[in-house]
Formats: structure tokens, sequence, C-alpha cells
């Protein structure tokens, strides 16, 4: 089954990565800016038929997305499973760091997420199958195109995926506003790490949390009492980021 990916960078993104996977790219007439010029040659470059449509063609492909004038039909997304990930992080010999996410359902946080993750040096992201936004066009859209690089894997249990990361060398920090929880830079999160975020709103479930070796907090200064799961899990990851940088550069 195809898919539709919209936008700048995400179709850029697919022709750089997955070009094979790319059967069309659709260019909207009149539009002759440089970026969409550069999509266009790299499509060519790349032997993808490029067809030109109106404006009007691409908002109903896009489903009033905004797309910026460029979308490209792509081939069926392929998720990996958790295992796969892993092992071919641990296949290269480097410590694993994983984004988790307990049911979070907004596509533009999910979409954010997988941004975050991929800048910040994550080596990918585990989704549940079941009551979790998974990669749409929207959430392509929103990771920039991130999601075209990220690996994410499904998993059909979240509590045991973590239990298994566990067996398999891995610190399980979960996000909480609990009082038992530590700040991140209270914690090591050098090392082989899965870190779990939890769902907008409600937070990490009980069985999530109970699976989990440490929880972490993120200190709220101001008045609002807590952050949004996307802005939350850019900070954490940094936090992650910046332990490993300084690991890496010894005393």
């Amino acid at each position: 089954m195809s898919r539709l990916v919209y936008g700048v960078h995400p179709v850029e993104e697919a022709l750089r990565s997955r070009a094979r996977e790319v059967a069309l790219v659709y260019l909207a007439a009149g539009e002759a800016g440089p970026a969409v010029r550069a999509i266009a040659e790299v499509a060519r470059r790349a032997k993808v038929l490029v067809e030109t449509v109106e404006r009007a063609e691409l908002d109903r492909l896009s489903d009033g997305g905004v797309h910026q004038g460029v979308a490209a039909v792509a081939g069926e997304f392929r998720y990996l499973e958790p295992d796969e990930l892993l092992d071919a992080v641990l296949a290269r010999g480097e410590e694993p760091l994983l984004l988790v996410l307990d049911s979070v359902q907004d596509p533009q946080n999910l979409g954010a997420l997988a941004r975050s993750a991929d800048v910040l040096g994550a080596h990918g992201l585990i989704l549940p199958r079941d009551r979790a936004a998974h990669v749409t066009p929207s959430v392509v859209k929103a990771s920039a195109g991130a999601t075209e690089h990220l690996p994410i894997a499904l998993c059909t249990n979240l509590a045991r995926t973590l239990e298994g990361f566990k067996e398999r060398g891995l610190w399980v920090a979960g996000a909480s506003l609990g009082e038992g929880a530590a700040a991140p830079w209270e914690l090591d999160l050098a090392g082989p790490l899965a870190l779990v975020l939890g769902a907008e709103g409600k937070g990490l479930r009980p069985i999530v949390e109970k699976a989990c070796d440490l929880l972490v907090r993120i200190p709220m200064a101001g008045a609002v009492a807590s952050l949004n799961v996307s802005a939350a899990g850019a900070i954490l990851l940094y936090e992650a980021a910046r332990q490993r940088r300084s690991k890496a550069a010894g005393p």
C-alpha cells in the first residue's frame, strides 16, 4: 500500500533516503522556487517520475495539509520489531539510546518527538501497535522528514518490551511527575538507555511505570505545572546526549 509524503523537507528526505521506494513526485503548477526546483532535480537524478498538477489537486491529495507545492507517492512505511532495531544498534558497537512512547496519540507530538530523536542522536523510536499515533503524512511533515531516517519499531506489549530491553542490558528511565522522580542531571543517562514518555495529559500507565528502573522529572520554575510531551522529550533527549558527549570526551 502506498503512502503520500508532502512538504519540501519530507519529500526531499524521502528522495535522499528511500528513492527506490518513491514512485512519483507531484509539483504544483506555477511553483518555481529554489526548494521545489531542487526537489525536481533530485527526483530526476534518482530517475523518479515528476508530474505537474494543479495546486487544488495537491490540496485534495494532502487532505488540507501544508504541502508547500510538493508531494510524493512512496512505498508503505516499514516498521521494525523492537529486537530488530536493538540488534542493529548493538551490532555497530554503540550504546543504545531509544525513545519509547506510551500511547502518545497526537500526530504533531509524534512528529516533533521523531525530529528531536533524530537530531539528538537517538537510535530509534518504539511505539505501541494499539492506541497510539503511527507514521502518517502529517507525522512525516511535523517531523520535517526525520521519520524517513529514524528507525521506528512497533510492539504489541510495551511493558513486556521494556522488560526484554532490561534483560539485554538497557536501563529504562520513565518520565514522571511523581515525587520519587529525580532531575535528569542527577541520573546517569549516558549508558544503554530506553527513555519512556507517557501520553498527553495522562503520563505513563501504571504497568509501564512499574517496568521502569528509574523515574525522571523535569523541575518546573514557572506557573505552568507541566510541559507538552514533545517539549519534555526534547529536554530529556538533550540531557542524555549531553551526558554521552561528556562521557566520550573523558576527564
